[in-house]
């Protein structure tokens, strides 16, 4: 795999770290007055099993419907569904400042409703060592944050591409795996060092982070549908 490849991994796996599940999640349990070191890390654990084990379906998939992909390959057909997916993406991109979506934000905060990683973080702290409730909570986060991850359904694709055999591209998806997890690793270790002097750190990174989790997947959202719609464009137009 080519050195700029593999950066652009890098890339994407640093953008999927910052998500809820990954590292928002995390923090907030790093801040709870029945912190785990134990949980955390088997939350972790869990939930980088559960998307090394999606990657390994979804690059399955990939080479099963690589064959068709390859006879569709440059037919006006396809490149007009590709330039169709391409403007569909860039037009979600933009979901967040439209008034539907502004409406609801204010209506829940209006509501006082709890975030839902607060609402997992309060279950784990309070299962009472149950390894069962941290699992069943790091995989209802990985479930429900799967199909918003763009970056990493991206980097899932670039890996298929790839002339890598079967070992090298699971060593390298294992690998992205392990770098989505870090951040929250580094701040585990940061959080035992420092004990209680690191909490308000982390407390106003945590704040930081849920107000802005979901942006940076808008944005790739987008870009990828302008980068997709203006390749096929060079071929139609």
């Amino acid at each position: 795999m080519a050195l700029g490849a593999l950066l652009a991994l890098v890339g994407l796996a640093l953008v999927d770290s910052t998500s809820v599940g990954t590292l928002v999640l995390p923090l907030l349990m790093l801040v709870h007055p029945r912190v785990s070191a134990s949980r955390v890390l088997i939350y972790l654990t869990t939930i980088s099993l559960f998307y090394l084990a999606l990657g390994v379906a979804l690059l399955t998939g990939a080479d099963l419907l690589g064959d068709l992909a390859a006879d569709l390959s440059g037919t006006p057909g396809a490149d007009h569904l590709q330039l169709a997916t391409g403007i569909g993406l860039l037009l979600v991109s933009f979901w967040p400042d439209t008034a539907w979506a502004k409406r609801a934000a204010a209506r829940r905060k209006a509501e006082g409703a709890p975030p839902r990683a607060q609402t997992w973080a309060d279950a784990i702290a309070t299962s009472e060592g149950k390894v069962s409730t941290v699992i069943g909570v790091a995989l209802a986060a990985g479930l429900i944050e799967a199909a918003s991850m763009v970056p990493y359904l991206g980097a899932v694709a670039l890996i298929s591409t790839s002339d890598l055999g079967p070992g090298g591209r699971l060593g390298v998806l294992a690998g992205y795996v392990m770098v989505m997890a870090l951040p929250a690793l580094l701040l585990l270790l940061v959080r035992l060092s420092l004990h209680q002097r690191a909490e308000p750190t982390l407390r106003r990174l945590s704040a930081w982070l849920a107000a802005r989790a979901g942006g940076a997947v808008w944005w790739v959202i987008g870009i990828i549908g302008f980068l997709l719609a203006a390749d096929a464009a060079t071929r139609i137009f």
